[in-house]
């Protein structure tokens, strides 16, 4: 891992047990995924720049002052799987929409108190500290973007059906229930197991998940190469309907 700007480069050794607990967690594989939940839209414009567009106060006001990279997932209804993810950077006083990609949240939708194998994802604001995947960090150099832990040990298991196997090509930690500046796939569970955890931004495959958010190759590329820890980017996520609360 980095620290002070010191970049993990290094492939991590993650146990089996933790990297199932890791893998089943975020619900990867057949079992942890149903039908979508319709076709995404796009996130309203925003009437007034200095604010992230669809978020209410109560959310807003968790959204740490220093924070300069928002990526807002605004999921389709309480009950759905289908979401509209959208990167925010904030320039001077005002925020700006950036990207945005269709993708895929928990296959029964979202909650504002998650447990283990709800399959529901979790509504709040939570950090983005960590990633990783199979693949090389697309990030350009040492020194940018999240750290990055390359491991082969993020492969999904190949008894899950081949629509699953690149979910976890690139993942980023969402900082729900889990310890910051450890590999994504760190089984630990500082609330607890009940709690849930292993829940990240990682590729899609079409379908809902069990608690992540998924969203397409060419946005979780983007997002290894633009999201930075000196900008202290975390995801506002949930259904419309909480996001505006």
């Amino acid at each position: 891992m980095r620290s002070g700007g010191v970049r993990r480069t290094a492939v991590a050794t993650v146990a089996v047990a933790s990297l199932l607990t890791a893998l089943s967690a975020c619900g990867g594989g057949p079992s942890g995924h149903g039908a979508d939940g319709g076709a995404p839209r796009p996130a309203a414009p925003s009437a007034d720049p200095m604010e992230i567009p669809g978020v209410g106060d109560r959310l807003r006001e968790r959204i740490p002052a220093e924070s300069r990279q928002v990526v807002a997932v605004y999921g389709e209804g309480k009950d759905s799987a289908a979401s509209t993810v959208v990167l925010y950077t904030k320039r001077g006083s005002a925020w700006h929409r950036d990207r945005s990609w269709a993708g895929h949240n928990g296959k029964k939708g979202w909650t504002t108190d998650h447990h283990e194998n709800d399959d529901r994802s979790p509504v709040g604001v939570f950090s983005l500290s960590d990633a990783g995947g199979v693949l090389p960090d697309p990030a350009p150099g040492p020194g940018t973007g999240l750290p990055y832990t390359r491991s082969s040990s993020f492969a999904a298991p190949r008894w899950w059906a081949k629509p699953y196997w690149h979910d976890f090509d690139y993942v980023i930690a969402i900082d729900y229930n889990r310890v910051q500046g450890t590999p994504p796939n760190d089984p630990t569970r500082p609330e607890g197991a009940a709690k849930g955890g292993g829940i990240w931004l990682h590729m899609d495959h079409g379908s809902g998940t069990s608690a992540c958010v998924s969203l397409p190759k060419a946005g979780m590329e983007y997002l290894l190469r633009t999201l930075e820890p000196e900008q202290h980017p975390v995801v506002v996520m949930g259904d419309r309907a909480d996001l505006r609360a």
